[in-house]
């Protein structure tokens, strides 16, 4: 497990400094999904695999200064990027694992991830974590500013019937690990998922 966690830290930290110049106009995407996570004024959510913490402005706003914001990455670099950016400021920054949070389980009332399923090494025990520290009825956002076929050719890759993030590979997983998939969107310009904390 050490080494693939090793490999996503080696891939981010390569890339941190420039994250946000690379994606500079993500903000209205990252708004929009946070806003379809239907957060109330004094909720707890979290940010699993925040990066540089584009999401958690908006994830403030959404829950206001009552409400409980918290960032969680596995790369230093990325939290790093994120209080340069400012973004410490919306929400409280936590170096750890999406697989092994330090969160009381049912303790959230939302969890949202942006590109974060295709970095988990193990992406059953990752919705498992993210599930237990969420209340039932407590929902997850599965995020990415571009579609599933989009990204894929900004790769430089095929897009096949096994990607994880295809519709029939992710509701059966999503049900497995707690979660049960309401919405789901892949188009060029958003990739989202919402699905509800089962139980």
């Amino acid at each position: 497990m050490a080494d693939d966690h090793t490999h996503v830290q080696d891939f981010f930290s390569a890339r941190a400094a420039d994250w946000d110049t690379r994606f500079p106009d993500d903000g209205p995407a990252y708004a929009a999904a946070v806003g379809d996570l239907g957060l109330r004024p004094g909720g707890a959510v979290l940010d699993a695999g925040c990066g540089t913490g584009r999401a958690l402005p908006a994830l403030r706003t959404a829950v206001g200064p009552a409400g409980t914001v918290i960032g969680a990455d596995l790369t230093p670099a990325m939290l790093a990027e994120a209080l340069r950016a400012g973004r410490g400021t919306a929400g409280a920054l936590l170096l750890a694992d999406a697989e092994r949070l330090p969160l009381r389980a049912g303790s959230l009332d939302a969890v949202f991830a942006a590109g974060l399923l295709s970095h988990l090494p193990h992406p059953d025990d990752g919705l498992s974590e993210l599930a237990r520290v969420v209340r039932p009825g407590g929902r997850l956002a599965l995020f990415h500013p571009v579609g599933r076929a989009a990204l894929a050719a900004r790769h430089g890759r095929v897009l096949t019937d096994d990607d994880l993030r295809a519709e029939a590979r992710l509701t059966p997983l999503l049900a497995d690990t707690g979660w049960r998939l309401v919405t789901y969107t892949d188009e060029d310009s958003l990739f989202l998922a919402l699905a509800v904390r089962t139980g």
